[in-house]
């Protein structure tokens, strides 16, 4: 038996009887019978001891965290499961960086305006206003597209991105 005379959390649920060599016993303790019920319930308790078995014991622990995991993704979302939460993770970090990557621009754009280099243009990106005496400048016109473009590319949000900034001034909380 796993642990003292109580059969572990796997036995006891299949009703039978723990012993010393049980595959279960130590990765399924008996006070904590969930854990076993849920792996059981979306893999069973056969395919679980063939894991389990073609794996090296020092291994086995890790996938058994794997498997309770798993199972706890497929009870809550039974399509996806587990990728259906790190799809979720990877679309926040998306949006996350494109936040940051828009705080970095308005953060450059503020120090520029502040410390006005000489041989640089001195107005912002995201400014429409370009210095006639910029010696990187080759119209008017040309530089105010090329800074209407880049700002309606920095403010771009899609209808899956609803917490991403729209405009420099406004911004929307992540966490309301």
């Amino acid at each position: 038996m796993g642990s003292g005379s109580s059969p572990c959390a796997s036995c006891k649920l299949l009703r039978r009887r723990c012993t010393k060599d049980c595959i279960f016993a130590p990765y399924f303790p008996p006070d904590d019978p969930h854990k076993f019920a849920i792996v059981h319930k979306v893999f069973g308790a056969s395919n679980v001891s063939k894991m389990l078995q073609e794996l090296p014991v020092q291994q086995r622990g890790d996938a058994v965290s794997s498997l309770v995991y798993e199972a706890n993704a497929r009870v809550r979302d039974p399509v996806y499961g587990c990728v259906g939460a790190i799809s979720l993770l990877q679309n926040q970090v998306s949006q996350l960086q494109m936040q940051l990557a828009v705080a970095q621009a308005e953060i450059l754009c503020i120090q520029m305006q502040q410390e006005p280099v000489p041989s640089l243009p001195t107005t912002c990106l995201m400014e429409p206003h370009v210095e006639k005496s910029s010696p990187f400048s080759t119209s008017n016109a040309t530089n105010y597209n090329f800074n209407n473009n880049l700002q309606s590319y920095l403010s771009f949000t899609s209808s899956s991105t609803s917490h991403v900034m729209q405009d420099p001034v406004k911004r929307e909380s992540l966490w309301t």
